[in-house]
């Protein structure tokens, strides 16, 4: 009788061990550690997350294949966790409240939601919470105004020409527009990666393609602009801009920091009455932030050079 109960005790304890190990194995390959950057670790769940954040805000996603996504959402980690070193380097205060709340309105209009309630149902069909995209989001907006404090003082606009601009304005073009940017180590290389891009437009659409060719960070919502009247952009953007219909590119266009390529959705007219004030700051603002986007590139590229990326 003793004997079988050391026997019924042993067995027990085979299972147990072997339930643990087990359970250990599954939490290692769960937790697999597959990128490194300075002290910074990326796990496979991390990625994971990530795609299920890029899906919320992107649903084209959902049509690429699944090692497609997976790509997309390393690359973007990978950006986010070189801004952070960044961040924490600087030691940046934490962002204003407001200021975030401007960021979160934009991205759930950007994906056709009225308010924050819907935004928040919405996010709960991807089992995803409002608080991890806000601390997301902040990561971006703490990197935008460390971009704002480091080149605010380099920013050229020519205010007397825009209010002349204005004025003597009784029509102009509005596009709206798709971005991707993409670097390349010569002309040669720019028109092979254009090709790639333009090929995959014609199979996975211009978001997707966005999603996984561009470098900025628009790339998160598909690339999306929106509407942007031509007095708004750059001389040199305007000039390509009007060689281009409707459902087609720019040529590569180099700015600081890469290749950037326009996608025209549509085209309209404005013949409308003028609200100068109004007119005049959205045209600084949007100047502004087209200069900051090219010097939070190049800044971003020059970090980037300086770090240890360990890929397991």
């Amino acid at each position: 009788m003793i004997k079988k109960i050391k026997q019924i005790f042993k067995i027990k304890i085979f299972y147990l061990i072997l339930i643990i190990t087990f359970n250990s194995y599954s939490y290692s390959i769960e937790n697999k550690i597959i990128l490194k950057i300075n002290n910074n670790i990326i796990t496979n769940i991390d990625v994971d997350n990530e795609v299920i954040y890029l899906k919320t805000l992107n649903p084209n996603l959902r049509d690429l294949k699944t090692e497609k996504i997976y790509e997309i959402a390393k690359n973007s980690l990978i950006r986010e966790n070189i801004k952070k070193i960044e961040i924490k380097k600087n030691e940046l205060n934490a962002i204003n409240q407001e200021y975030l709340e401007n960021i979160i309105e934009n991205i759930y209009k950007n994906i056709g939601l009225s308010s924050k309630q819907e935004f928040k149902n919405y996010l709960k069909t991807s089992n995803i919470d409002l608080k991890t995209i806000e601390k997301k989001l902040e990561v971006e907006a703490q990197w935008n105004g460390l971009i704002f404090n480091k080149f605010r003082s380099k920013i050229k606009i020519d205010k007397l020409k825009i209010s002349e601009e204005i004025k003597s304005t009784e029509s102009i073009n509005s596009y709206f527009l798709y971005e991707i940017l993409f670097d390349a180590k010569n002309n040669e290389d720019a028109k092979k990666k254009f090709d790639q891009i333009i090929k995959s437009i014609d199979e996975n659409g211009i978001e997707n393609t966005a999603s996984i060719f561009s470098l900025s960070d628009s790339s998160k919502t598909g690339g999306k602009l929106g509407w942007i009247k031509e007095n708004s952009l750059s001389k040199k953007i305007s000039k390509e801009l009007k060689n281009v219909q409707t459902k087609q590119t720019t040529k590569p266009i180099l700015i600081p920091g890469g290749f950037l390529i326009l996608y025209v959705k549509d085209i309209k007219k404005i013949e409308e009455e003028i609200d100068f004030e109004k007119e005049y700051s959205q045209r600084i603002r949007s100047l502004q932030n087209l200069q900051l986007n090219q010097y939070s590139n190049v800044y971003f590229n020059k970090i980037k050079r300086n770090l240890t990326i360990y890929e397991q």
